[in-house]
């Protein structure tokens, strides 16, 4: 088996392993989860367990295999096996939404075969996979979220090494330049292993043709793709911004149920996310349309430009910090905050204590006015700004920040 790149998830995966609970691990196709698992099954090999096996369910005979139940697969395994092994059993099962009763099927040999096998299982949306996962896995589940590259791990696929503390001018020289390019072309790991541009520009195709455009168009049962082709380019035009379903309705000549639907469903396959806003006071801050960010920005750029473009804009900037803080928060605790005078922060991390956080590609006092008020507002005591070119400040309370220095606060750890 090939030498495979660390990812930061699979830490995670490992220390779940040996519990009883099913490891699910869901996300948009191409992000690494079938990789992720054979990385699981390395780490298990080189323990000397033998016990393994891998279903890939895009493979009829497996898809048949698992969809004739539990006995069947037992049957299979027992018959594979090395005679008087009774070690635990590993199994892997990679594209689980294909199967037409995962839950019960999970339900079953969690219930009744907990000691004898662990799970790992993969879906390729949260949409398939929670459509069909029934509320009989609750308790029984460990799910994890797997998203592309981040920075850090961008860098190590391109076997770069850097301290991200060392606050070497040189260093964020170099680093400026990285970022751009990892978030001009976006997060996927055989993207960032590309270096032609031309092919990055194919492969990202390649993924909006057969992914989007197919698979949700066929998982999500679309029957009118023009409009739906039409509403995500729409919304590629308007990443960052707030969203209008009703002006949506109108341009688009798409009823609203429609366009809410659609919005359900890209959100729900790791295309879109809308982000919606922090108020405690409804009636002075504004109404509760969100904001929407893509989760990949070579997916964004593709559509929005038609072509890999280098033009690296403030909004593309500022959904470049929201794919990092998806990673480390709950979208649930991410919003933003805007007032009916258009007062706006960028975003508001809503943990324990208010975290406001401007994102702005030069810094500027004049464009942090709004931060400040903020804290003030709601005695938020750590503000930040993120930014790709600092400057100095009379806000000595404000600490500016190049993306690359937010892992290093503990508040964001």
């Amino acid at each position: 088996m090939p030498d495979y790149k660390n990812r930061e998830i699979f830490k995670k995966i490992i220390d779940y392993i040996e519990i009883p609970e099913i490891i699910v691990l869901h996300g948009a196709r191409q992000v690494g989860k079938t990789t992720l698992m054979k990385m699981a099954i390395k780490y298990l090999e080189n323990k000397n367990i033998d016990n393994i096996f891998y279903f890939d369910l895009e493979k009829e005979k497996y898809l048949d295999l698992c969809n004739k139940g539990y006995e069947e697969i037992i049957k299979y395994i027992e018959a594979k096996k090395k005679p008087q092994n009774n070690k635990k059993n590993y199994i892997f099962i990679d594209e689980i939404q294909y199967l037409n009763n995962p839950s019960g099927l999970l339900k079953i040999l969690y219930d009744h075969y907990k000691n004898k096998y662990k799970l790992i299982v993969s879906g390729s949306s949260s949409f398939a996979v929670k459509s069909k996962f029934k509320d009989s896995l609750v308790g029984r589940v460990i799910d994890l979220e797997i998203f592309g590259l981040s920075f850090k791990e961008f860098l190590d696929f391109k076997n770069l090494k850097y301290n991200l503390t060392s606050n070497s001018e040189l260093a964020d020289s170099e680093l400026k330049i990285l970022y751009k390019e990892y978030a001009l072309y976006g997060f996927y790991p055989q993207i960032v292993l590309t270096d032609n541009v031309q092919l990055k520009e194919t492969y990202l195709n390649n993924i909006i043709e057969k992914y989007i455009y197919k698979d949700i168009k066929d998982l999500a049962n679309i029957k009118n793709i023009n409009k739906f082709n039409n509403l995500l380019k729409y919304l590629a035009s308007q990443s960052g911004q707030l969203l209008n379903v009703n002006e949506l309705s109108e341009t688009l000549g798409i009823a609203r149920q429609t366009i809410e639907e659609y919005l359900f469903i890209l959100e729900n396959t790791y295309i879109i996310k809308l982000i919606h806003p922090y108020y405690k006071n409804i009636r002075s801050e504004l109404s509760k349309m969100p904001k929407i960010y893509f989760e990949d920005l070579g997916i964004l750029n593709i559509l929005k430009n038609k072509e890999l473009s280098d033009e690296f804009s403030g909004n593309f900037f500022e959904n470049s910090i929201y794919s990092y803080l998806r990673r480390k928060f709950n979208a649930q605790n991410i919003n933003f905050w805007r007032t009916a005078a258009k007062q706006e922060v960028d975003f508001i991390i809503n943990l324990k204590n208010l975290i406001p956080m401007e994102v702005k590609l030069n810094y500027n006092d004049r464009t942090v006015k709004n931060l400040i008020y903020f804290s003030e507002k709601y005695d938020a005591k750590n503000i930040f700004c993120v930014t790709l070119n600092k400057k100095d400040s009379k806000y000595k309370n404000i600490k500016q920040l190049y993306p690359w220095e937010i892992e290093t606060l503990s508040q964001f750890r």
